[in-house]
């Protein structure tokens, strides 16, 4: 069994109007990046007889959603980018977010990116979550096979 830290999660966007960091060390609040496909891989269709047919599909597409701290200097970055990306066509889905996770030995490259929305805001007697969602053309992920699985593989070979 492994260990988890989002101190060790490295990501950023890269696009017009910007590059910069969004993982530790943006101000993320604690329920950080994630990210969503848009649909199934599969249907399985039946037949009358019972027989079963898988039809793959190809998209890639999905969802990436940043949650920043409202008082994160990453939300300027953002907004800027979106006000300048969303002026355009020329400028809109064309950034490219990345994470990674050495110690895990995840990697996740998002493509063909584009802002969904300006977030919804919230004044409040507490400060709320900033959520920025992105709509992601491709997504090729890769999770596992980092450090923590080299460790276990030498702790097993020392035994």
């Amino acid at each position: 069994m492994g260990a988890y830290s989002f101190l060790d999660v490295q990501a950023s966007i890269f696009g017009p109007g910007g590059s910069f960091n969004l993982g530790s060390g943006s101000g993320a609040s604690e329920e950080g990046i994630s990210w969503a496909m848009e649909g199934d891989k599969n249907t399985m269709t039946v037949g009358a007889d019972g027989t079963p047919m898988h039809s793959l599909h190809g998209s890639k597409a999905g969802k990436v959603t940043i949650r920043l701290l409202k008082t994160s200097p990453t939300n300027a970055k953002l907004s800027t980018m979106y006000a300048l990306q969303t002026s355009s066509a020329a400028l809109h889905g064309a950034n490219v977010i990345t994470m990674s996770n050495p110690v895990s030995g995840d990697s996740i490259t998002c493509a063909m990116v584009a802002f969904k929305k300006m977030p919804d805001l919230s004044y409040s007697k507490d400060g709320k979550d900033v959520e920025w969602e992105f709509d992601a053309g491709i997504i090729d992920t890769s999770l596992g096979g980092g450090l923590l699985a080299n460790l276990a593989s030498l702790a097993v070979g020392a035994l």
